[in-house]
């Protein structure tokens, strides 16, 4: 069976080696729901991740990644318990404010308040779950945390989504 890419109205480049850059560039292509994670220890960190996921229903446990070289990997590394926050479609700024190094993330105009194991709660999430961390897998220049759902929250709504470099909406 032969695939003919004018057909199927796409170009398609030729096959390379998969570098990492060039893997980034592939995974632009997935479309991701946009998470913020938080923790405290003596201040509040966070940061933005699309590698969010679900990993087992019994016992219930989540994951995500986090580069070893991001400012909040100190914080995460030791943190007992985390927040994640799934994002709602009208919350881009608030991604972008996440995903900016070298800055306060928790000033104003962001809107929180500390929670449950003191982890930073913030403000309008579509969705919030606190999860105590059970594991941390080093994998490469990331670090895999599993963490167990302890308390979950949710509101009627669209995700925002990110797709090929940008924040989008779902219709």
């Amino acid at each position: 069976m032969t695939h003919d890419p004018e057909t199927a109205g796409t170009h398609r480049e030729s096959a390379q080696a998969a570098t990492g850059e060039r893997l980034r560039t592939v995974l632009r292509r997935q479309a991701a729901t946009v998470t913020v994670i938080t923790a405290a220890a003596g201040r509040p960190v966070g940061f933005t991740a699309t590698s969010f996921t679900s990993v087992s229903m019994r016992p219930p446990l989540v994951s995500f990644c986090l580069d070893r070289g991001s400012s909040s990997w100190p914080i995460m590394e030791a943190a007992r318990h985390v927040a994640v926050h799934l994002l709602g479609r009208d919350q881009a700024e608030l991604a972008r404010t996440f995903a900016t190094s070298g800055i306060d993330r928790f000033a104003a105009p962001t809107s929180w308040q500390p929670g449950p194991y003191g982890v930073p709660l913030l403000d309008g999430a579509l969705a919030r779950l606190v999860c105590r961390v059970v594991e941390r897998i080093a994998a490469g220049d990331h670090t895999i945390m599993l963490a167990e759902p302890l308390i979950t929250e949710y509101a009627e709504g669209a995700p925002l989504i990110y797709h090929d470099g940008r924040y989008a909406r779902l219709p």
